[in-house]
């Protein structure tokens, strides 16, 4: 493909991306993929390349944009002016190359996210809001954990050496960009599993400890769920619950690689969870609630979120997130602690949250947890790309008293 064909390329994706935003659907990786499945002429330098720049045009436009030619003149004569030369396209040649700029014809601004987003995060980051979506907007690094259960970090690192240690998880490790994870023989033995470091601290603060029951309620294809089972040394009883049929599916052969076999999954009936659960009431040492959110720290890996995300959405996880809340609390037993993970940065997703639990729900109280990226004990505490260096997570701890 010629310069001009890739991003003619990328403008074609861009648009399916943002029909799909509007939508509800697919993501922006998975639209990339299926474009070029009926493009089989483009090498894999070319599918590089168009992804590239999709993603960067992505990241300079905040706010939805009405057509992928429009964020991507308003990304090229913002950022890129060179790429404004490969307009060279004619009608009658169609798909070789962007058709030539029309003067006064519709472009996007450049902007960190819309407006009402950014407002929402000042209230998280103050005066340094700017500088934090910045590092929001970056590209995410590959994060391994090591499983305790197969493997040690020390020996890891030595078995590979272009790994390094992670700053803050115990067992995490960061692999260079572009590592074919699935092609190395560690991953085959069950020696390590691709999480952000961020999600690896969010189930250190569950502090799961061997024999115990827990709960993990949303579990999805299981990051945390093997996590939680190393903690436990595969000792206990783990129930991995959650309403998506085939993220659940996927959990039994990652848990048969790792060597776990403590797991019991369980398929729920969205709002009708307890018909699933109710034998587990008041039995649970742990519960681990990693709740449907925003996703506004993972805009590092979906960028496109922010085109997504509106404030009637917002509105609809929050309810959503504060009725999981309540049905957890149903679930521990007196002594036992309740952990609140959202993947968001949003203080509504957060902090009000556990504050509208603790109002509404006699019995409970604000838990203290250690982690290593505070110095002292807290009962919550936020991680963000540009603290931390992981993805952006939300993490408060809950104990029953009664």
């Amino acid at each position: 493909m010629t310069p001009a064909a890739r991003a003619q390329a990328a403008i074609e994706c861009l648009d399916a991306i943002i029909a799909a935003a509007a939508s509800g659907g697919a993501a922006a990786d998975t639209l990339i993929q299926r474009y070029f499945t009926t493009r089989r002429y483009a090498g894999s330098k070319d599918r590089r390349a168009v992804r590239d720049l999709v993603y960067d045009v992505i990241r300079s436009i905040g706010t939805p944009p009405a057509s992928g030619r429009a964020a991507f003149i308003g990304h090229a004569r913002a950022v890129a002016p060179d790429l404004l030369d490969l307009f060279t396209g004619a009608p009658d040649s169609p798909g070789h190359a962007p058709l030539a700029l029309v003067p006064g014809e519709p472009e996007v601004t450049p902007s960190l996210a819309p407006g009402w987003q950014l407002d929402a995060l000042r209230q998280r980051f103050g005066k340094d809001a700017p500088q934090a979506v910045r590092a929001l907007l970056g590209r995410a690094p590959l994060d391994l954990r090591v499983n305790s259960l197969a493997g040690d970090r020390d020996a890891l690192l030595t078995e590979l050496p272009d790994l390094a240690a992670s700053q803050w998880a115990p067992d995490g490790v960061r692999a260079p960009a572009g590592l074919n994870v699935e092609t190395l023989p560690a991953f085959h033995a069950g020696k390590i599993e691709v999480q952000d470091e961020g999600s690896q601290l969010a189930t250190l603060v569950v502090g799961a400890t061997p024999g115990e029951t827990v709960i993990d309620l949303c579990a999805g294809a299981g990051g945390k769920t093997l996590a939680l089972a190393a903690a436990m040394h595969n000792r206990g009883r783990l129930i991995a619950s959650d309403t998506d049929r085939g993220r659940l599916s996927a959990m039994p052969q990652r848990l048969a690689r790792a060597g776990v076999g403590i797991v019991e999954t369980r398929l729920l009936n969205p709002k009708r969870e307890w018909e699933m659960l109710g034998d587990l009431a008041g039995l649970a040492d742990r519960v681990l609630i990693d709740a449907p959110c925003s996703g506004t720290g993972t805009w590092r890996r979906n960028p496109e979120a922010r085109w997504r995300l509106t404030q009637a959405g917002l509105a609809r996880l929050i309810a959503e997130q504060d009725r999981l809340l309540q049905l957890g609390t149903q679930l521990v037993r007196p002594g036992g602690t309740l952990t609140y993970v959202v993947c968001s940065l949003l203080p509504a997703e957060g902090e009000a949250r556990v504050e509208a639990l603790l109002a509404r729900t006699p019995g409970f109280a604000a838990d203290a947890f250690s982690i290593p990226t505070e110095p002292q004990p807290v009962t919550s505490t936020t991680l963000s790309p540009g603290a931390h260096g992981c993805d952006g997570f939300f993490i408060a701890r809950l104990k029953r008293l009664c």
